[in-house]
């Protein structure tokens, strides 16, 4: 029997390693991309102990004869685009680059199915951040979208292409709408993985100050490896369709710093400074997450949440040598 191929698009970051991890032990054979494959670091492959079982490639989102010449030579049963701009806050500074990677890419990618009429199962990491401000409601797949980043803007047009493409061409594409999910694997530039290692070093004598923007704003937080699975399930299914997957707990990111240091017996504002310049433009003071459907249809029910998140995140640190 023919094993299962994945493609997964932006494969070094934090979702592409969790979901080549559980590809891998579903008995996929699974390829990935970089932009620059022989120049990525791809440390959370290394870091889960996987690398050497994946095909890595060289492959650019934004040009069209990279996106195809990639998805010919491989032939995926299924793509996973997880690649792009992740960053809502470097969006600000880069909106060009935000739009071009996101929406253009996968507009690329859809392009390359239909006109060569590939019977591929396509899956677009989209992002709660297309749904704004929902007045302290649970947002589900029904909820408008109000975009408040350049970030948010590229995901919810990148959304609109999947779904279009799905109707007028009847392809097989699918959004997960994720809301906000850690693990060790975030990249220090997002801000919950700059205060967890902020308040190791503290803890540790190294550092004596925590400085973040705005702190009031609430999130939905889940766990990277139990969202991967989502993003599985999705594709797994008869029919394409999009899906919320989020926790249904909402916690403020104040919350978010306390607990991280009440780990080590310590109270953050002893060391928190806040400062005006690192507030965004615009941003979501509340985001919640409705993801009756997901359970439904996809039998996915998370089980991790916010303070375990933490201390997971705490102890894959505090384990470095």
């Amino acid at each position: 029997m023919k094993l299962k191929t994945a493609l997964i698009i932006g494969i070094s970051g934090q979702d592409g390693s969790y979901l080549a991890k559980l590809l891998l032990e579903e008995g996929y054979q699974v390829h990935g991309t970089s932009r620059d494959a022989d120049l990525s670091n791809f440390s959370g492959l290394k870091k889960l102990g996987i690398i050497d079982k994946i095909s890595l490639h060289s492959m650019s989102l934004i040009d069209f004869r990279s996106v195809m010449q990639t998805i010919l030579q491989i032939e995926p049963d299924e793509i996973y685009n997880l690649a792009g701009q992740t960053s809502v806050g470097l969006s600000f500074l880069q909106p060009v680059e935000t739009l071009e990677s996101i929406s253009i890419g996968s507009l690329n990618i859809l392009e390359v199915l239909r006109f060569h009429k590939l019977p591929i199962k396509f899956y677009n990491a989209c992002s709660s951040e297309c749904f704004g401000e929902t007045l302290g409601k649970a947002a589900d797949e029904e909820t408008p979208f109000r975009p408040r980043s350049p970030y948010a803007v590229a995901k919810s047009a990148a959304f609109w292409q999947v779904a279009n493409y799905r109707e007028a061409y009847n392809l097989f594409s699918c959004s997960g709408l994720l809301f906000n999910h850690e693990s060790p694997l975030r990249p220090a530039r997002f801000v919950t993985k700059k205060i967890i290692d902020t308040a190791c070093s503290i803890s540790k004598g190294k550092k004596d100050q925590l400085v973040l923007g705005n702190i009031s704003i609430f999130r939905d937080w889940g766990w990277a490896p139990e969202y991967v699975i989502a993003m599985h399930q999705i594709l797994l299914q008869d029919k394409p369709d999009d899906f919320v997957i989020a926790t249904g707990k909402s916690t403020s990111l104040e919350k978010f710093i306390d607990i991280t240091f009440q780990y080590f017996n310590l109270d953050y504002k002893d060391f928190l400074v806040t400062k005006n310049e690192l507030i965004r433009p615009t941003d979501i003071n509340y985001s919640l997450g409705d993801a009756s459907k997901a359970k439904k249809i996809l039998n996915w029910i998370p089980t991790v949440f916010v303070e375990e998140i933490i201390h997971k995140m705490i102890e894959d640190n505090l384990s470095k040598v």
